[in-house]
């Protein structure tokens, strides 16, 4: 089946190219152009009361079709913001900035988590191990010996590195080693709307970042966090949305938080994306579209990607410079490490200058796959590289 006709609007606006880096900026379905105009007319009818409306209708929507998706038990648990830094950032601000604090990590999280990683080093009184990546192939192995060998108080991995598109250990299968005290963050980004993902068994023991931006499709500027249920964590980096339902009750003594995943919330925000966000995912719920389902034709895409590669053989671009471990647990997105960044970026012009948008990051030359590709788009690139 081809899904090109929902995304009619963005893909109208490029007929010349093909889009391989839906992994770094997704093209928009066409349910989402009505969604935008909708919280505009929510704005004008609402105006000042426009919150009653998010808050007490938009909001739940999204959080219960969100749990539907993930097998998370408690939708309340979901909390928003524009990006999932400004969520990391209220887990750092629990901790006491006077207190030591010891974090488990890897050498492959993406750029805002590890610069501010090397931030808070700098205070002089946070550790941090962080486990290498590669092989890939041992990976499990090291990040097990890792969580027996150290106590931390915060654990934060990828589901699929960003670097590589290679799946992390899922936390349930490591999640017993872990003590009870120790906050464990696991970055969904790259896996959420791809991999079929369950919360069910780990809901009220980890933190789950994502957002809008990437698989969910819906643009920048919703990400989201599901809370530990009964956490007594409390942010110091806070906002009025965090206990936005005692906001007419006085405001003295200790600050307080609400009691579900809000307590993680900060200040006012553009909501248009949680629109958006909301319009996605009730288009997979009423045409019965799964993750699952989704995550089959993007495999199929990436085999018959494979298949041409071998019929090309690309000098650059082959099964040798595939940073790939294992294809059936695996990212939506394929990534090739060349020789230096100076190459990979000369490529990535050369391709762009025959329709084909990939990315990059420093030697990695990715390439994504989407519900609007078809196999045949790879003739494109198939051509591009002949």
């Amino acid at each position: 089946m081809s899904f090109k006709k929902f995304y009619s609007y963005f893909l109208a606006e490029h007929p010349e190219t093909l889009h391989c880096s839906p992994h770094s900026h997704h093209y928009w379905p066409d349910v989402t152009r009505a969604a935008h105009l909708a919280y505009w007319q929510d704005s004008a009818q609402g105006a000042d009361q426009k919150w009653d409306i998010i808050f007490g209708e938009r909001i739940p929507r999204v959080q219960q079709l969100l749990a539907q998706m993930l097998g998370h038990p408690h939708p309340e648990q979901f909390v928003f913001a524009p990006n999932t830094h400004e969520l990391v950032y209220r887990i750092f601000s629990c901790f006491d900035a006077g207190k030591p604090l010891r974090i488990l990590t890897t050498d492959g999280e993406f750029h805002s988590f590890s610069r501010q990683l090397r931030r808070i080093e700098e205070r002089g009184n946070v550790t941090v191990e962080r486990v290498a990546c590669e092989p890939f192939a041992t990976f499990g192995q090291r990040w097990e010996k890792a969580l027996r060998a150290g106590s931390y108080d915060l654990i934060f991995i990828s589901q699929v590195f960003f670097n590589s598109g290679v799946v992390a250990p899922w936390v349930d299968d490591w999640l017993h080693l872990v003590p009870e005290q120790t906050q464990v963050v696991i970055d969904g980004y790259h896996g959420c709307g791809a991999l079929p993902t369950s919360l069910k068994d780990v809901a009220d023991r980890v933190f789950y970042l994502a957002g809008s931006y990437k698989y969910l499709q819906a643009g920048e500027g919703c990400c989201f966090m599901s809370v530990p249920q009964g956490t007594l964590l409390r942010p110091e980096y806070t906002g009025w949305f965090a206990d936005f339902a005692n906001l007419a009750k006085p405001q003295q003594g200790p600050v307080g938080y609400a009691d579900d995943g809000m307590r993680f919330a900060g200040a006012t925000m553009d909501y248009s994306a949680l629109y958006r966000l909301e319009a996605v995912l009730q288009w997979w719920h009423d045409d019965g579209l799964t993750i699952n389902a989704i995550h089959q034709h993007v495999q199929r895409l990436q085999q018959n990607f494979l298949a041409m590669l071998d019929d090309v053989q690309h000098p650059l671009l082959n099964r040798q410079t595939l940073l790939l471990h294992d294809a059936d647990q695996h990212g939506h997105f394929f990534t090739f490490a060349l020789e230096s960044a100076g190459q990979v970026a000369e490529f990535a012009a050369q391709l762009r200058a025959q329709g084909v948008e990939t990315d990059y990051r420093g030697k990695r030359l990715r390439f994504g796959f989407a519900l609007y590709h078809d196999a045949d788009d790879f003739d494109c690139l198939k051509k591009a590289l002949s």
